[in-house]
């Protein structure tokens, strides 16, 4: 699979486990620094190749544009959150949610159900 591609199956419960571990080791935070993402994704056992999925998620927006550019690739923040979201959700839209929200921030939205192990 080429990089940042991910099953759509895969996706929960890897940005689950990737949360579970930013939370775990940094606490609840609306975004994570790029070193504390990568360094969780590895300590769950998941390759460098489906990063981005988590810089896409709990990283500032800016971040993953800064980091997309840095390497020369081409990864489309808009459509990739928006993909991810809806994914997460079972396929629910988010029309009308500003995608650049941390994942703390979503309105409507029960992290419980995202993710099993959150606890407000």
């Amino acid at each position: 699979m080429p990089a940042c591609e991910l099953r759509p199956e895969d996706k929960k419960k890897f940005i689950s486990d990737v949360g579970q571990e930013l939370v775990r080791t940094h606490g609840k935070k609306k975004y994570y620094k790029p070193e504390q993402i990568k360094k969780a994704v590895a300590d769950r056992g998941y390759s460098a190749d489906i990063e981005c999925w988590a810089y896409c998620m709990f990283a500032e927006p800016e971040v993953f544009i800064a980091l997309h550019d840095a390497a020369g690739e081409v990864c489309d923040y808009v459509s990739m959150k928006t993909e991810l979201l809806s994914e997460l959700a079972g396929g629910g839209s988010f029309l009308g949610i500003d995608i650049d929200l941390s994942w703390l921030e979503w309105p409507d939205i029960d992290l419980g159900l995202l993710f099993d192990w959150f606890d407000f």
